[in-house]
């Protein structure tokens, strides 16, 4: 009998790291999840260029730039990306910007598409929420939780169908 978990695909969702500035590495729990990925999606605000480096050194790596990103990596980086796995059409921008919540921000980014879930970051707060037929999804921060109880990053497993969820560690 076919193990159901073999079709599925792990896509580790991160943001807003900043690193070295907000702190001295990335967290073991996301470490061993980014390990095990089949693919790893960064809302933007890595900090550094040797950070987004890192990132890639864990397997296929899909990005944007954040406000706070080094200059070589908002020059490398798009603000906004859109992409298609295992039929799943998936919208990813940082959400910075003027005026407006981050949310919306992030979902006005994609009105002129159709995609079926929108990654953002920016605020730092994990948020997965439905908005106009879209799941808005934040995973939070794995390195600067501001005065939120803990540091998050997210999982979105694609098989016949899909799940996301948020995965919070101190």
């Amino acid at each position: 009998m076919e193990n159901p978990k073999e079709n599925e695909m792990k896509v580790v969702i991160v943001s807003d790291t900043h690193l070295p500035r907000k702190g001295r590495g990335l967290p073991p729990l996301l470490q061993k999840d980014l390990m095990e990925s089949d693919l790893i999606i960064h809302g933007g605000d890595f900090g550094t260029h040797d950070v987004y480096m890192e990132f890639m050194g864990y397997g296929e790596l899909i990005a944007v730039a954040g406000n706070v990103d080094d200059p070589e990596l908002q020059s490398l980086l798009p603000k906004r990306r859109i992409i298609e796995r295992r039929g799943m059409k998936i919208g990813i921008t940082h959400g910075d910007g003027m005026g407006k919540t981050t949310e919306k921000r992030a979902l006005e980014a994609f009105e002129d598409v159709d995609v079926d879930v929108i990654i953002f970051g920016h605020s730092h707060i994990p948020y997965s929420r439905f908005m106009k037929g879209v799941l808005l999804f934040n995973p939070g921060s794995p390195t600067d939780k501001r005065k939120l109880p803990y540091y998050s990053h997210g999982v979105l497993t694609i098989g016949d169908t899909w799940k996301i969820e948020h995965i919070f560690y101190k």
